[in-house]
């Protein structure tokens, strides 16, 4: 049994640390502002803290981070740089910018504490699962203390080489996640006005090389009259869109088609939907 710090249980990081519970391990977690989920993983046994110099009695052989951006990861990783002990290893799930993993490392190893990314592939469904698909940025050495922590909550994980690799393959990989959901919504809304059977056109869709598993999570719930299928916000698709163009500006062609996403996802953030999911757009005007 270790002690494991998480840092981040929201949407995602309650699936995470849901596991981390299942596994044995003693889990302290830190509030946010969502108390949904920090409620509902303290009452499966996880130990709240109220600051994070709580975390520094709790000799912590885990420290885990699942936050926003990486302004966010930054901020707190100067704080928990000063907590943590040289034993201790970092396992950060956030999606950063290209530079941001990289920059979050330097401010750990100033430290001598081991650090790892783990941006990950899936949703909430499948981090509850334990079947997320990682994503690794590490050193040779930190990736092996680190994969009995990532198959916990994953049912593959890839190493991309140093850290920064993980986070310029995530980036690409939503690239082509958040530009298919936006296409999806696209179809959906279009089908729907022009008066199309739902589930045929489902069905036919499935049939061709546009099958994928945003379509059957967005369909398969939008036949049943819930929109909730996609669970990924309209404000999250944003920031991820925003990194995407940086990482993609050398790529003018690819630039511009997440420019174009970009400001299908802001439209609906700046008319009051930043926090629905992305199929919840289909119902909006």
């Amino acid at each position: 049994m270790k002690n494991i710090g998480f840092i981040g249980v929201g949407y995602m990081g309650y699936g995470v640390a849901k596991n981390i519970l299942k596994y044995g391990h003693k889990l302290f977690v830190i509030a946010n502002k969502n108390r949904k989920f920090i409620d509902k993983i303290n009452n499966e046994g996880a130990i709240e803290v109220n600051s994070f110099e709580e975390f520094a009695n709790k000799n912590l052989n885990i420290l885990f981070m699942c936050v926003t951006n990486t302004p966010i990861a930054k901020f707190i990783s100067e704080k928990m740089s000063k907590i943590l002990n040289s034993d201790s290893l970092v396992i950060d799930i956030t999606t950063h910018n290209k530079t941001g993993s990289i920059e979050t490392e330097a401010i750990y190893k100033a430290n001598n504490i081991k650090y790892v990314e783990c941006p990950v592939m899936g949703g909430p469904v499948q981090a509850e699962e334990g079947i997320l698909g990682g994503i690794v940025g590490a050193s040779n050495e930190n990736f092996k203390i680190a994969e009995p922590y990532l198959k916990i909550f994953c049912k593959n994980y890839y190493h991309f080489g140093p850290v920064g690799m993980g986070a310029k393959s995530k980036l690409l990989n939503n690239f082509l996640t958040l530009g298919n959901a936006a296409l999806i919504n696209h179809m959906a809304k279009a089908a729907r006005e022009l008066g199309l059977d739902l589930k045929k056109l489902y069905d036919v869709a499935k049939l061709g090389s546009g099958n994928s598993v945003a379509l059957g999570r967005v369909f398969e719930n939008l036949l049943n009259n819930d929109y909730t299928g996609f669970k990924f916000t309209a404000k999250n698709s944003v920031k991820d869109l925003i990194y995407i163009q940086d990482l993609l500006k050398d790529f003018p062609e690819a630039e511009k088609t997440a420019e174009i996403n970009k400001k299908y996802f802001q439209k609906a953030v700046d008319d009051g939907y930043g926090e629905n999911f992305i199929s919840e757009l289909i119902n909006k005007k």
